[in-house]
């Protein structure tokens, strides 16, 4: 069955069964908590509590996802960074037992599963919280013999909560017996043995109770479910292989690959599945207007490159075969996720900018890296101090995973606990010199320079609302004169996108909102909104800076961010705005040069 009509079948049973589908949500997370999403549930987090769901109480979606947690995994069966996931949510609606039925009859009867292969998990309980036995009875009305249910703790069966407290509830997960045939290693092989007999395909998980940051458990008045099928886990089952690789979402990259080397993918698989994996990946991420730097996503983006190109060079892989690779990935996707296809001019630049850019200092860092080994073993040392590999990320580019993985070729490590002390130093010493630079130690800050200042946070947020959440900042300059603002946008702007964004801003000025300063803790900034691009930079407590109306008892603001200020104390004091300019400034980033006042009259 190939995966897009396991995908289109997913999503049609749900249909049939009152759910709303829902298109997957961006790759860059709106959730604060984290960098990019991880699972189908994130964009609905907020309806699991009291919000009310504007889709409705019962929703299905196919969700790409993107795990930096399985990037180190990569090359054995299963572990990729990318994947899409198949999911069902409930938001005080069904619980338990059509979650289970309709999962067992989606299994059993849509896709025809073996009901023989299927074998599940629940949770047996704890001190704190009573053995889920709703669930473990479910699966038996439904025709699993009880040696095929097994109960497990709370590290296997039991989901959240995310942060120190929050929705939280038992799972229940739906095993795959792939090989049925028993391993050896223990008395009772079930779902969790290590030995590759079973193949997780799909977690429930019922939200059920709130737990508190004293670690207490309450039950939930309104109860959900969100459930996760990976859509590629499912494809090898269901096209009977016996590895993620073999699929038809990777066979043809893998193919590509093959006709590109002399050596064969049964020797060298592990190569192989990195680079078809990472190239998927940076596709994906490159869609959405990621740019390869070295902070959050960007830096996300350049690690999975850098190693593409080095595992790729291993392959003995031509000049430029990333983008051949690319193109490869977005015929296979182009259909499913038309963004990839309508961003190809700007994925392939980004990719071929970086693949470039990589070429240049590899060579230089090898030969420095040649030299630091050499040292280090002359001191007859098996560790490489942080700082050393801190230098070859700084002056070569060399992700420290990179590093690592040269070094354990010589039966060496890194010291991370110095590479990152380094990191963090460096990243201080700039985060002052940007401050500097914009105005953040304010005495020498014109009035009309702190009015731009205010500006640029009218335009992020703006930019932001008109053209979607992709967009971040990735600079800026400002004299008294005018502003310059770089963003993260894959596509030259359209003059109606430009004056909709000079509508909002200007309608925010006349809206005379008040500009509002807070230092508080930096995990809580983040948790109320405010807008963060260089989480690790900042110190414990931080300032906040808010644009909005003062007198609303909702609360809500325009424009939340984390910065060192200074600011105006109104928006009516910036006059009028207007764009002069939008350009590219470089791949996958555009540039705006702005003025305010009499000037923008």
């Amino acid at each position: 069955m190939d995966s897009s009509i396991i995908r289109k079948q997913f999503l049609d049973f749900f249909a049939k069964r009152g759910h709303t589908i829902v298109p997957s949500s961006s790759l860059l997370s709106s959730d604060p908590t984290v960098l990019l999403t991880t699972a189908g549930m994130q964009q609905f987090k907020e309806y699991y509590l009291d919000k009310p769901s504007p889709l409705g109480n019962r929703v299905a979606s196919c969700q790409k996802c993107f795990r930096t947690s399985d990037i180190d995994e990569v090359g054995d069966d299963f572990h990729l960074t990318f994947f899409e996931m198949l999911g069902n949510f409930s938001f005080r609606d069904y619980f338990k037992e059509e979650a289970i039925e309709s999962a067992h009859e989606l299994l059993v009867k849509d896709y025809e599963l073996p009901a023989v292969n299927l074998w599940v998990t629940y949770f047996r309980g704890d001190g704190n919280i009573p053995e889920d036995k709703e669930s473990q009875e479910i699966w038996h009305k439904l025709g699993v013999p009880r040696e095929r249910i097994s109960g497990f703790s709370r590290e296997d069966n039991f989901w959240g909560p995310t942060g120190e407290e929050g929705p939280c509830g038992p799972t229940t997960e739906i095993h795959f017996d792939i090989t049925q045939k028993p391993c050896q290693k223990r008395k009772s092989c079930r779902p969790n043995c290590d030995c590759g007999r079973f193949l997780e395909v799909w977690n429930l998980v019922f939200n059920e109770y709130y737990q508190d940051r004293e670690k207490k458990f309450t039950s939930l008045k309104t109860k959900g479910v969100d459930t996760g099928m990976g859509l590629e886990r499912l494809a090898v089952v269901l096209q009977k292989k016996s590895s993620v690789f073999e699929i038809n979402l990777f066979e043809p990259i893998i193919r590509e690959i093959e006709e590109n080397t002399s050596k064969s993918y049964n020797s060298n698989q592990r190569a192989y599945r990195i680079v078809a994996d990472h190239i998927k990946g940076a596709v994906f991420l490159s869609s959405e207007g990621v740019i390869p730097s070295n902070i959050e996503e960007g830096y996300i983006l350049r690690r999975v490159l850098r190693k593409t190109i080095r595992f790729g060079k291993l392959l003995n892989l031509p000049e430029n075969f990333l983008i051949s690779l690319a193109k490869k990935v977005i015929s296979i996707y182009g259909d499913t996720y038309p963004g990839i296809k309508s961003s190809q001019a700007d994925i392939l630049t980004i990719i071929q900018n970086e693949e470039e850019k990589f070429d240049r200092t590899l060579e230089k860092g090898l030969k420095e890296f040649d030299k630091l080994i050499e040292t280090t073993q002359i001191k007859n040392k098996k560790i490489i101090p942080g700082e050393k590999a801190f230098w070859l990320f700084e002056t070569y580019g060399f992700p420290l995973e990179l590093t690592e993985e040269l070094a354990k070729g010589k039966n060496l490590k890194v010291d991370q606990k110095s590479f990152r002390e380094a990191f963090e130093k460096h990243q201080e010493i700039s985060r002052a010199g940007a401050e500097k630079k914009f105005g953040g130690v304010g005495k020498k800050a014109t009035y009309e320079a702190t009015k731009l200042h205010t500006a640029t946070h009218l335009l992020h947020q703006a930019l932001r609302e008109i053209l979607g959440k992709h967009v971040k900042q990735m600079g800026s300059d400002i004299t008294s004169q005018r502003l310059r603002f770089d963003f993260s946008h894959s596509s030259k702007m359209t003059e109606k996108e430009k004056k909709k964004v000079e509508d909002l801003i200007n309608q925010k000025i006349q809206e005379n909102l008040d500009v509002r300063q807070e230092e508080v803790e930096y995990q809580q900034a983040i948790e109320s909104g405010a807008l963060a691009f260089f989480k690790e930079k900042y110190p414990e407590r931080v300032t906040i800076y808010s644009i909005g109306d003062s007198s609303d008892p909702s609360g809500r603001v325009f424009s939340k961010e984390i910065c060192a200020g200074p600011h105006i104390s109104q928006t009516q004091e910036l006059g009028k705005f207007k764009i002069i300019k939008e350009e590219s400034a470089g791949a996958g980033v555009r540039r705006i040069r702005a003025i305010i006042g009499d000037e923008a009259l």
